[in-house]
């Protein structure tokens, strides 16, 4: 492939020195040859009667496309002619479109004369750089649906052939290649090849990232004869990206690098007052409440003691070297401190605001950064609020939960990341960390990532996002850390940057938020657009356990209320799970048990008051051991209107049933996930008595929603994630 790279390097230069930021098609033609994609022959030409010369040693029908830097969309200027029967119309269709306006008035290099392709599906292929990701591939229904049907499929690069089958697969019109209505399917694996060829590890997308911003294979043709190119455009890279800072040098394990963050023994505070109670003073008052155990050391260029602590003038006057320094004092102050403090700073998570979130501060980033490396401290930050680790006793929020959890949190946003602490604490919702990363100046989101997938305490990630910093190192380290855990994105700002100047057709149908779904399509990755979502999502990934070998599908709904049973069964459907009736053999013991008047077993399993009060509420496990032994879901979703139960007699059976659930989870612990809605009339005392069963909930491995839709939801979540991670088994 060398000799065919050095070739293909040879055509772009050749296009660069003759000013052009577009390879014109004979020249985007000759690239694709080079990687075994075929187009038909052709011939550019000058004049009307050297187009007819060529025409009559080709095969007709013909079509004739001028070709000029200028014109990048030549359909829309009048630049193609289809369907030219002999030589002498080649000649007639130059002459009639070099008297076309948009083309007078440009400039012509040439005319392009080429065999027609044969009838066959239109498709295009094409590919683009994404600012955050780098190389994308897109393939989609071609020609002029392209732009009206928008039915297109995107991944980041490289791809491979699974996935490459898998956006064919996911589009809307993939039955005409499959065959429909009697016609019969085309040929799929030369498309493939072609999409690999483009984005594979060593396709163009991959191997020419430098030099490729977009590429359209628009239409590629798929008949019988099998797949050629009929149009292919290649725009040039016009700019080389900004360099960043360098990394800190050395490969480093980042639960040894990360442990100063997580498990602070020494903590450092700048921005406390003897005045006022400023944000460093609530800082310090809030470790003392919640526990922390180790040295803290105010930082002050005058106080002798702050919050009856002893302080110092600078870190580096500190009695002990600091592991963390919450920093919260005047920005333009802050690079110079950190320089200071070399060799007794470890970590700095920088409080203030004033650096590159305005335009004014961005120099000051930089500084903060560069003196950071030299002084070999890590920043986290700076705009953010701090780190919450129940683990090392760190807190920046009032009244966290003290228990050490199994969910690790990045996030870009220290409001929203009280939000999901507090929230996420009534929810059930326990951490093994969250850190607040603001401007991620330094520390990146990837590295904490990584930091939690190598950490044995957490299960699942969340990230809030609306800069992923290094988005080809987090798909890298997605995509290629031996043992990833699941993760669950809130990404803010999926709308913010637009391609309405995009000079291809791939780029402008890419839009905003189309690298996020493609990294959520090929990998371990939820995305979610709500907070709710968020919680909801994480607090089923605390408790169940992934099973890639049987992701869920199959869903028994089992709860009380006929109308909530129909429209949570809808829930489903929207979600594309499904809530099938049981087969005769599930049914019969259901059907034998003698079950009061109003009761359904046949899935939904709809189950009023006075039925769940049987034997105190143990009929429920009754009903579950047949479902289970008998028609083994993938998951039990148990719903509960728990204002039914007002007034409805002595018994009431939900403590018993968490008895019930919690006996099934360990009896069948490889049959089906167990998710409970409990549902209230909004009433406070029913709200708390939901708050108090949540508790019990908890305890016990089950997660609980507010509401059937939302329970439906995670459990797609749950398929789309165990899908992923058998993807990646196989792909391995």
């Amino acid at each position: 492939m060398n000799a065919e790279f050095k070739t293909i390097r040879d055509i772009i230069a050749r296009a660069r020195a003759s000013g052009r930021t577009a390879l014109d098609e004979a020249a985007g033609k000759a690239l694709l040859a080079r990687v075994g994609i075929h187009a038909p022959r052709s011939a550019v030409v000058i004049t009307p009667e050297e187009g007819a010369g060529h025409a009559a040693k080709m095969t007709g029908p013909f079509v004739v496309k001028v070709v000029s830097p200028e014109i990048m969309h030549k359909s829309d200027a009048g630049g193609v002619i289809l369907n030219l029967a002999g030589p002498a119309d080649v000649a007639d269709a130059i002459r009639e479109m070099s008297r076309r306006p948009k083309i007078a008035t440009a400039r012509v290099e040439g005319w392009l004369v080429e065999e027609m392709i044969p009838t066959g599906r239109e498709i295009v292929i094409g590919g683009f750089r994404d600012p955050e990701f780098g190389p994308m591939l897109m393939v989609g229904l071609g020609g002029i649906f392209v732009e009206v049907l928008k039915d297109v499929s995107f991944r980041i690069c490289p791809i491979d052939r699974r996935m490459a089958a898998e956006m064919l697969a996911e589009l809307k019109g993939h039955a005409l290649l499959a065959g429909v209505r009697g016609e019969a399917a085309v040929n799929q694996e030369p498309l493939i090849d072609a999409m690999l060829a483009l984005g594979g590890p060593e396709g163009l997308l991959v191997s020419f990232a430098d030099e490729i911003a977009e590429v359209d294979l628009n239409p590629v043709i798929l008949s019988e004869r099998g797949m050629m190119a009929a149009d292919a455009r290649f725009i040039l890279m016009t700019e080389a990206g900004q360099p960043e800072a360098p990394a800190p040098a050395g490969a480093k394990d980042p639960l040894v690098e990360f442990a100063p963050l997580f498990f602070p023994e020494t903590v450092a505070v700048l921005g406390a007052s003897t005045k006022d109670v400023a944000i460093a003073n609530t800082f310090i008052r809030r470790l003392k409440d919640f526990g922390y155990t180790g040295q803290i050391f105010p930082i002050h260029p005058k106080a002798a003691e702050i919050e009856g602590l002893p302080a110092y003038p600078a870190i580096s006057a500190a009695p002990a070297p600091v592991d963390y320094a919450y920093i919260a004092i005047g920005a333009r102050h802050i690079p110079d401190v950190i320089a200071e403090a070399k060799g007794r700073l470890k970590i700095a998570q920088v409080i203030s605001s004033g650096f590159g979130e305005v335009a004014e501060g961005r120099e000051l980033q930089a500084d903060l950064v560069a003196k950071a490396r030299i002084a070999g401290v890590r920043v986290i930050g700076p705009n953010c609020l701090g780190t919450y680790s129940p683990r090392g006793g760190l807190t920046f929020p009032a009244g966290a939960p003290t228990e050490t959890g199994r969910i690790g949190i990045v996030s870009q946003s220290g409001g929203l990341s009280t939000d999901i602490i507090k929230r996420g604490q009534w929810r059930g919702l326990r951490f093994s960390g969250l850190v607040t990363i603001g401007n991620s100046a330094d520390v990146t989101p990837h590295e904490l990532v990584e930091f939690y997938f190598a950490d044995p305490q957490t299960r699942a990630v969340g990230l809030y996002i609306e800069d992923i910093r290094k988005g080809r190192e987090f798909f890298d380290l997605l995509s290629r850390y031996p043992a990833p855990k699941p993760v669950v994105i809130l990404k803010g700002g999926r709308s913010a940057h637009g391609r309405a100047a995009a000079a291809s057709h791939t780029g402008a149908l890419a839009g905003d938020d189309s690298a996020w779904d493609a990294l959520a399509a090929q990998l371990p990755v939820a995305l979610v657009t709500t907070i709710d979502e968020f919680i909801d999502a994480l607090l089923a990934l605390q408790s169940l356990e992934l099973r890639p070998g049987r992701p869920t599908q199959e869903v028994v709904l089992f709860g009380n209320g006929g109308g909530s049973s129909v429209l949570g069964t809808d829930a489903f459907a929207q979600y594309g799970l499904n809530v099938s009736p049981f087969s005769a053999e599930a049914m019969a013991p259901l059907a034998q048990m003698g079950l009061p008047p109003g009761t359904s077993v046949v899935n939904p399993i709809d189950t009023p008051v006075r039925t769940l009060q049987e034997k105190d509420g143990w009929i429920a496990g009754d009903i579950l051991g047949h479902v289970l032994e008998r028609a083994r879901p993938d998951a039990i979703a148990l719903h509960l209107n728990l204002a039914a139960f007002v007034g409805r007699g002595s018994v009431d059976p939900i403590g018993n049933l968490f008895t019930v659930i919690e006996n099934a989870i360990h009896e069948y612990p490889d049959i089906a996930h167990f998710v409970l809605a409990l549902r209230t009339d909004g009433s406070a005392e029913l709200d708390e008595r939901r708050r108090q069963y949540r508790e019990k909930a908890r305890l016990i491995g089950l997660p609980v929603f507010d509401e059937i839709a939302p329970m439906a939801r995670v459990l797609s979540i749950m398929g789309h994630l165990e899908r992923r991670f058998a993807a990646r088994g196989q792909a391995s």
